[in-house]
């Protein structure tokens, strides 16, 4: 029997039937990472754990296994699922495939796991979605290693102004724009908004909308989001990542 220290705070990123009767999970848990598990029996008659186990409940897990894919033990409820309906919910559908695609197994992102948290909030609460999207996309990419330059200027070191417009190189950050584009134009307020955490109003929402999906490109590959085709079907519109 697993103890109390045993448990750690996690949730369900995708679940899908395995066997007759067990659930085969992709979870994001404090100080475990992504992990795969088998929730065995999980699908039987009168058990619990399969109501509990479904994406945006936070758990109290425990497991065991050193493989690539561990075996539940416990699963208890720690907290009431957050409360995500139409596009917040396919915005969050939209940061767990980030995840399962940008997250290498078993490595812990305990900073990430708590902004992760925040975001499922915010996007329960908030009108704007496109603000804590693009922040999660932000701080995503910073904890791969990937984070993004926004406050100064390529060419020079200058401190990015609101009221210029720079173009974006995917691999170096916003240059002036001179020559050939190779990337996303973009303005000194958009960048400034992203760097600080502030809220993208108007026109900042397209253009850092833009922007974090140029650069998000090559880390994704070429299989396209199974959340921005949710979207399409279900509101016959632009993608949530493109609303």
């Amino acid at each position: 029997m697993s103890s109390r220290h045993d448990l750690f705070l996690a949730f369900v990123l995708h679940r899908r039937e395995y066997g007759n009767t067990s659930l085969l999970l992709e979870i994001l848990g404090a100080g475990q990472g992504r992990c795969a598990a088998i929730a065995k029996g999980a699908r039987r008659p009168r058990r619990t754990a399969s109501a509990l186990l479904q994406p945006f409940q936070p758990l109290w897990l425990a497991m065991t296994g050193r493989g690539e894919v561990r075996t539940l033990t416990v699963v208890e409820e720690a907290g009431a699922p957050l409360a995500l309906q139409g596009a917040s919910l396919l915005a969050g559908f939209y940061l767990n495939e980030l995840l399962l695609r940008m997250l290498a197994r078993h490595d812990p992102h305990d900073a990430l796991f708590v902004f992760y948290q925040s975001t499922l909030s915010h996007l329960a609460e908030a009108d704007d979605l496109e603000t804590p999207l693009r922040h999660f996309e932000c701080r995503l990419l910073a904890e791969l290693g990937y984070g993004l330059r926004l406050d100064r200027v390529v060419d020079d070191g200058a401190p990015v102004t609101a009221d210029a417009v720079y173009v974006y190189e995917r691999e170096r950050g916003p240059c002036y724009p001179s020559g050939p584009a190779r990337g996303p134009r973009v303005s000194g307020a958009t960048l400034l908004a992203l760097a600080h955490d502030e809220p993208l109003a108007g026109e900042q929402r397209r253009e850092a909308r833009t922007l974090l999906r140029h650069v998000l490109e090559p880390h994704l590959g070429d299989r396209p989001l199974k959340s921005r085709e949710l979207y399409r079907r279900w509101f016959a519109a632009e993608p949530i990542d493109e609303k």
